[in-house]
């Protein structure tokens, strides 16, 4: 079968021809039809992640979407973080308990581009983040695929202003073109004019911030929330510290939340993607994306890696 193939950490994949995966007890094959290049597959690739220098060569691809059994499913992988192999192959050999059957209707490239990073956008603001009807939301790195679909997602879950912040304008286009009432640009590390920015977008204080930043825009953020408000960080794109200052937290009693997947159980994990694969099926949830042919997934990667992908790439056989 034809596999995208990391042979040395560091390295962008190539593609070869490989013996097709063999199944474990409870594992099943599944018929590969979308794998999405995610930030999580480079970062591994690299060996620089906590998980450590993954054992190559090996098949990248935490995820993806399939057939099984002549049903259309979503899957994980541990490609890049345990011993195996994941998703950017013809065949996947995955544990049957880990399949999440998808919905009539549903677009397996679409679902396949959303995936793990809408389960992240969806779980921090429904369930971390407790969003409830009638609340105003500020998105970070909305030009994202989490960004993208928590403003549609918050959508969805009633909010009734979606504020999104972004920082390159091709990125703010793709927050509006994802339904954001107001975008932010995020062109400078300035604190202050940031919190004035937001404060100027939104209708009176806001209620919950999704931040997969942090940095100077997450404590810019904080200023923007309503005392007893809620702050979901779920990533460090801008930084890995914050400047955020005492008084903002306890003047307003804050509440600063953390939120990963793998806090999730495979429950909670496969009930979430069938909640955003219902929403994409009905046409309420999107992202940009692109679709690319396996055999150019060197290239692709490189531009995942730089930066330079107009939206989640997703790789077909």
């Amino acid at each position: 079968m034809r596999a995208a193939v990391i042979e040395e950490p560091g390295r962008p994949p190539t593609v070869a021809d490989r013996e097709p995966p063999g199944t474990a007890a409870e594992q099943v094959l599944v018929k590969v039809t979308a794998a999405p290049i995610t930030p999580l597959d480079v970062l591994c690739a690299t060996g620089t992640s906590y998980f450590g220098v993954p054992r190559t060569p090996y098949v990248p691809g935490v995820q993806g979407v399939g057939t099984a059994a002549g049903r259309p499913v979503w899957f994980p992988t541990t490609a890049g973080m345990q011993p195996g192999d994941g998703s950017m192959a013809a065949l996947a050999a995955v544990p049957q308990g880990d399949l999440v059957v998808l919905p009539d209707g549903a677009d397996p490239v679409l679902v396949a581009a959303l995936g793990l990073s809408a389960v992240a956008a969806h779980m921090a603001l429904t369930w971390r983040g407790e969003l409830t009807a009638g609340e105003q939301v500020l998105v970070l790195g909305a030009g994202g695929v989490v960004g993208q679909a928590a403003i549609q997602l918050a959508r969805v879950a009633g909010a009734r202003r979606v504020i999104a912040g972004a920082r390159s304008a091709a990125a703010q286009d793709r927050a509006k073109q994802a339904g954001a009432d107001a975008v932010v640009a995020l062109d400078t590390d300035d604190v202050s004019e940031l919190a004035t920015r937001f404060e100027a977008a939104s209708d009176g204080p806001v209620d919950l911030v999704l931040d997969p930043l942090f940095g100077a825009p997450a404590a810019a953020a904080a200023r923007a929330l309503r005392p007893s408000g809620r702050l979901v960080n779920l990533g460090s794109s801008a930084a890995e510290t914050c400047p955020i200052d005492s008084s903002t937290l306890r003047s307003r009693s804050l509440r600063l939340l953390g939120y990963t997947n793998n806090e999730l159980t495979r429950e909670q994990r496969g009930a979430a993607l069938t909640t955003v694969a219902e929403h994409a099926a009905r046409g309420a949830l999107t992202v940009a994306h692109e679709i690319v042919p396996l055999d150019d997934v060197a290239a692709a990667w490189q531009r995942q890696v730089c930066g330079a992908a107009a939206g989640r790439i997703v790789l077909t056989p």
